[in-house]
This record gives structure tokens, sequence and C-alpha cells, in this order.
């Protein structure tokens, strides 16, 4: 067998069996040797045959014979039979309903077995045990990842894959023990360079691919596991660090650092700065300041003041052209991930730019697909003017182009083909996880000279996500956190709440509403279900909700309803009305998690908490953090499990963003983190995040690679087999 066969051709296969593969992404052997077992089974005292009891589970080892295969003399059931021996004694084998395994196996081959002792009428038998033929061991010295260890303890347990409709786990053991057998793994060259296997003590691939499948003891698979995790970690660092150092070869504008400057706009913000804010902006204007592209992730809690940061550094790029008195000077974009959002952003600018401030009019844009906003209402404001206006796209995008509109502000339209710049100098992209590589490059300009030129680029997120996380997925930026939110916010106070007190908590809610305050209600649904098409399920939806809270609980009240299924135009038009206080109870989906600004809300009930992962709970809590006033978040959560009252106890126990991330690494185990989905990456990948060193580790050596040798010419099996990961991560 060579390792890219078609499974097909090399086992017998029915059609459910090909689909199951095909749903899989399984159709080579090498694929299989890749498809790594889920968990193990418990670990089973190995034990003499003569010691064996009746109802226990135990793992033995022997030499096999007698095998055959017949049926059952009453029942007809086809069934294997086999005899195992040791110098302890003789034991029955029994495969009911597999009679191909007695065929898998020759009279004299040594097997370990693992399976139910159970008492039969003529003496003790294995019942469907599991097997594993005993061809080699590796010679590899038994290391773990970081230190050498003692791998003598004797042990036992069976892989469990992952399974689907029309085939088995038992189908992936034997599948991958032939594979093996077959010496498939000595014709694989490892991909990984030998200085780094020394460094870290890593097994080698055969050795790794071996012990994963068919462990001989607990320290075996864990060995293992860590040298996969370690390289999935490995090769996203390794494309992170290329790509940082493919943009930092293009050009950028340098932005002179002005103090005075700096602190006089920093002084129209209606609060004081924090120490993080500060630190943050002169972070950003030392690496502006120089000729090549800044990369920078700012992460801060919701609330903690990123919009200002940005604000600013968007201020010290257009201010050098105002006081020269350039017609064109630089220019600043900042790219919101919802219309709703972009434009709060561009109303926060208007603030913070208003020309009672300054003698300078500084123009600001806005595009979404709703159409072109200006500020201010026109070209030739002068001081004390204020306000905005409705223009025409072609009109915004000539301003844009000229450099006369030097703030920009929009959704992912400003990086289309038509939205071209004169001298973008800045680039803002707010929660956009996933701006890679494809988007960066829409972003770099060719000068008349020839020189591409790139933006510095400030990304911005809210969303709380694990030091070690952010370290891998946005390995290519450097990280600074806003670590502290703004005086006189009091922490916000959360309350799990059974259902025999819900009417207790809206009594709660009704004083909020009568002191003028207003209230957000989330829901994981946005209709009813059809029961006529589907189960009814116990999560409550927005509309339904909305009119049970309007008959029931809230009559005097008005209520409102915003979910994703609404037109553009509808949306906007709720969220006008909820934020002038038109109306006092929004009744939606996870559609505000991010960016609805509302500081009036103190109030928010979150129902069907259980369905939400934590930093989604987090986001949402985070809606009514936005004032001086005492806060409030209620959660209702329908499962009762202790595992669904721990995560939601996290949320209420969390003194910020950055330790609920924490807390939700840590709460999850292997092969149920949703970060796989959030960010793209493997639950290999994502258990290997849990391990700071080990992303330190990986991180290093993809930094030192990438400075050596950046196309990694001199490794040419380690650049094709991150070319595949890539693809594997959907990475753009």
């Amino acid at each position: 067998m060579e390792l890219f066969d078609r499974l097909e051709t090399k086992f017998r296969l029915d059609q459910r069996q090909k689909k199951a593969l095909s749903r899989l992404g399984l159709f080579s052997a090498r694929d299989l040797l890749y498809y790594f077992p889920v968990r193990y089974s418990d670990m089973s005292a190995i034990k003499n045959i003569g010691e064996l009891l009746a109802g226990e589970t135990a793992t033995v080892f022997g030499k096999v014979s007698k095998l055959a295969v017949k049926k059952g003399y009453r029942s007809r059931i086809p069934m294997g039979e086999a005899e195992l021996s040791d110098l302890s004694g003789k034991v029955k084998i029994v495969w009911f309903n597999q009679p191909y395994l007695a065929k898998m196996l020759k009279d004299g081959e040594s097997v370990k077995l693992t399976g139910h002792v159970a008492l039969g009428k003529y003496g003790l038998y294995l019942s469907n045990p599991e097997f594993e033929k005993i061809p080699y061991m590796p010679s590899d010295s038994h290391h773990s990842l970081f230190a050498k260890g003692d791998f003598g303890e004797n042990g036992s347990s069976y892989p469990v894959y992952r399974e689907t409709r029309g085939i088995t786990s038992k189908w992936f053991y034997h599948a991958v023990l032939k594979i093996i057998q077959e010496g498939v793994l000595d014709r694989m060259p490892d991909y990984l360079p030998e200085e780094i296997l020394k460094k870290y003590h890593l097994p080698s691939l055969k050795s790794s691919l071996f012990w994963i499948h068919s462990p001989r003891n607990a320290k075996d698979a864990e060995a293992a596991r860590k040298r996969f995790a370690f390289e999935e970690v490995f090769f996203i660092q390794l494309e992170r660090q290329h790509e940082r150092l493919e943009y930092r070869k293009n050009k950028s504008f340098i932005v002179r650092k002005d103090e005075k400057g700096k602190e006089e706009f920093m002084a129209r913000f209606p609060f004081t700065p924090t120490g993080a804010q500060k630190r943050a902006i002169d972070a950003i204007l030392n690496d502006m300041g120089k000729d090549v592209p800044m990369s920078r992730l700012l992460e801060g809690d919701v609330g903690s003041g990123k919009t200002a940061v940005a604000a600013t550094a968007a201020y010290m790029v257009v201010k050098q052209k105002m006081e020269k008195g350039m017609s064109a000077g630089l220019q600043a974009a900042y790219m919101a991930p919802t219309e709703i959002l972009a434009a709060q952003h561009f109303e926060s600018f208007i603030k913070y730019f208003n020309p009672n401030h300054s003698k300078y009019p500084i123009n600001i844009g806005l595009v979404t697909g709703s159409g072109c906003r200006k500020f201010p209402s026109k070209v030739s404001a002068g001081r004390g003017q204020s306000g905005s206006t409705n223009i025409s796209r072609s009109q915004l995008l000539k301003w844009v182009e000229s450099g006369e509109m030097p703030i920009l502000i929009g959704t992912h339209a400003l990086i289309q083909k038509s939205v071209k710049f004169k001298n973008l100098a800045l680039a803002v992209i707010d929660e956009q996880h996933r701006f890679g590589t494809a988007q960066r490059r829409k972003l770099v300009r060719k000068d008349s000279t020839g020189r591409r030129t790139a933006p510095h680029l400030l990304s911005m997120t809210a969303t709380p996500i694990p030091r070690t996380l952010a370290l891998t997925i946005f390995g290519d930026l450097d990280l600074t956190l806003l670590d502290e939110m703004p005086a006189g916010r009091k922490q916000i106070i959360t309350e799990i709440v059974p259902p025999n007190r819900r009417g207790e908590t809206y009594e709660k809610i009704r004083r909020e509403l009568s002191a003028g305050r207003q209230a957000y209600v989330i829901c994981p649904r946005i209709f009813e279900p059809d029961p006529a098409k589907e189960l009814a399920l116990q999560a409550k939806s927005a509309v339904a909700e909305a009119k049970r809270l309007k008959n029931e609980e809230f009559p005097e009240y008005q209520i409102g309803i915003l979910h994703s299924k609404m037109s553009r135009q509808k949306k906007e038009e709720v969220m006008r009305e909820f934020s002038e206080g038109r109306t006092n109870i929004l009744c939606a989906t996870s559609v505000v998690e991010v960016g609805v600004n509302v500081p009036n809300a103190t109030v928010i009930i979150i129902e069907g908490a259980e369905r939400f992962g934590l930093a989604q709970l987090h986001q949402l809590r985070g809606r009514v953090l936005r004032s001086a006033y005492q806060a409030y978040c209620y959660i209702f959560a329908e499962a009762k499990s202790e595992k669904t009252m721990q995560r939601l106890r996290a949320v209420k126990s969390a003194k910020s963003g950055f330790e609920l991330a924490e807390m939700d690494l840590s709460l999850r185990g292997a092969g149920e983190l949703s970060g796989g989905k959030q960010w793209g990456v493997s639950d290999l990948a994502m258990e290997a995040i849990k391990n700071l060193k080990m992303v330190e580790a990986a991180r290093t050596e993809a930094v030192r690679l990438i400075n050596e040798d950046p196309e990694l010419s001199n490794y040419p099996l380690l650049r094709e087999r991150a070319k595949e990961k890539m693809k594997e991560f959907h990475f753009e």
C-alpha cells in the first residue's frame, strides 16, 4: 500500500461507507493516517489470562490460535472465534456478528486484546474484544514535548474515532492498523526540521502517527498529540509571519508624532483617558512614525474606549495636511462590520472632530449600502457649523479620490474597486477577525514612481480572546491591550435567574424603565418554529417574546423588534427609535452583539443563554455598559446541567472579557472547542492553544525560520505541508 492510494482500491467499501468517507473528506491512506482519534477508551488493567474474572473489562497479551468462522448453533448468528494463550493459561475469543475479524489474524500471531470477560456454558471468554497486532514498536526514545519523561508505565487503551452515518470507529481502527502494518509509515519523511524535533524533544513523524493511533500507554498518546498540536500552531505561525514580512516590504507614510496636538485632541473626550488608552495611542503613533506599515491589534473590553484611540490616530494622520495648508494630505479609513456600527462610529467621530474644537474643518464621510453622508454639512463649513447631510455616492468618491475627504468610515464597501484613496495612511479595521491577506492587498497602492505604498493597519476587537489564541491567530500583528475601563463605570450586576424568579426580575426591570432607562431582551431565535416542519424548541424567539412581553408584562411600554431578516432601512429605523428613547424595550437576536451603543439602556435579559458562547454572552452584556448608570444583566437558561451552570457562573464571576476568555478556554475540552468554527482552526490546534509554552515555542521557531528563509527554500517538505495546512484552516 502506498501513501496516496485511494481507499476504495485497498478496502472493500460498500456505498454507505464510501459516502461516509467522502463526507469526512477522507479519500487516501494518508488522509486516514491524519484522521486522529478524538479520545481513547479508559485504560484497562493488563492481566494474565489466568487472572481474568467474569464481568470485568481487561487487556491481555498473547498468541492467537484456532481461528474459525461459524454460526451460532441455535441463533445462527455469524461469529468469529479464536483462542488466546499466554504462560498463565488460555481463553476463548468470540466476535459476535463480526466473523471477518477472525480472518484478519493468523495462527501464532502476537496480539493485544481488550474486551469484556463473560462467563459462558464452557467457561470464560472474551466478548467482542478490540484487537491490535504487535508488529513492531518504534525505536525512538520516548520523550514528552518539553521534558524527557519516563515511559516505563504499563497501560493500554483503544482509540475512539469520530463516526458518521455508515462508518464506525471500529472500522477506522482496523483500517489504520492495516495501513501501519503494510509499512506505509516507513515511507513518510518528516517535514519538521530535525533541529526543532531535538530542541523540543518531539517524537518523529513515524513514531507520532504510530502512537496517536496505537498508544502503548497514556504518555505515548500524549507525546503524539503534543507533536501534532505543536505543528498545527507552528504552521499557522509560519503563515502569519510570512504575511507580516510581505506586508512590511511595502513603504508607508510617515506620520509625525505631535505631543501637543495629541493632548489637545484627547482633551475633547467626554471622559479622562485611561492609562491603557494613553499607552495604546503612544504605541500606535510610534509605529506610524516609521516608513514601514504598522500591523497592530488593539484588543479591549466592551466600553474600554477603542474608538477614541482610533479617532486620535486618525486625527494625527490628517492634522499634518491641515497645518501645512495642503489641498490633499494623508487620509484615514475606518471599516466596521455592520452598517449600524459604521453609522455610530460616524456620529462618534463627528463629536470628536466638531468644528467648535478647531479652526480647521475636517471632512468626514460615511459610505454604506444604504447611502452616503458627509460632515460638516457643507464643504466650506466654517467654524461652529456641525451636522451631516446625505450626498451622492459619486460625489463622495470623487472627494475621496482627490484627497479632499481625509476621513472615510464605512463597511466592507471601503475596499471595493470603486473606492480609490489618494493617500491612505491609516486603515482601522473594527471586529474584522478574518481580514486576511487578500483584503490587505486591496489597500496597497502604487504611486507615480511605481513604489508600493501600504497604509498603517490597526485592527480592533472587543471579542474576548485568550492571550495564546491572539498570539496564534493574530501572530502577524503586534498586540496592545486596553485593560482599563474609563473612570466612573460601575461593575455590571449579573444574575442567573431561575424560572420561579422571572416575575421578581420583571419588577426590577420595571423600576429601571420607570426611572427613564431602557432595556434589551435577547432571544436565540427570530421566529417560532413551525410545528409541522420541526420539533418545537424551548428557545424563545424575538418576535413571539416581544408580543408576549407587550401583552403580559409591560403593556405600558413601547417594544421594538430587531433581527437579521429585516431590511437595512428597517433596522436603522428601529435602532434610531431606540437610540432616541421612543422605544423602551428592544427585543432582538444577537444582531446587537457588536456595535449597538445606547448609553441610556441599562438592562439586558438574555433568554436561552446556554445557546450562546461565553464570548458572545460577554459581548451582549456589554451593550449596557455604556454609561455611568448602574447596569444589570439577567441570564435566563432553560438547560440546567451542571456543565451549563458552570459556564454561566463563569460569566457572572468574570470581572473582564480577558478573564472570561481564559476561563472559557479552561472549561472546554478537546473536541468541543467552539473556537474551531469561529477562528477556522482544528480542535487539535485549539487544544494546543491552551499551552502558552507551546504557543511561544512555535512562534519563536516560525519567526526564526521566516527571517532566515522567507520562502522556506531550504525546507521543501515543510513548505508543501504548510501550504496544505493553510487550505485546511481556510485562511485567506
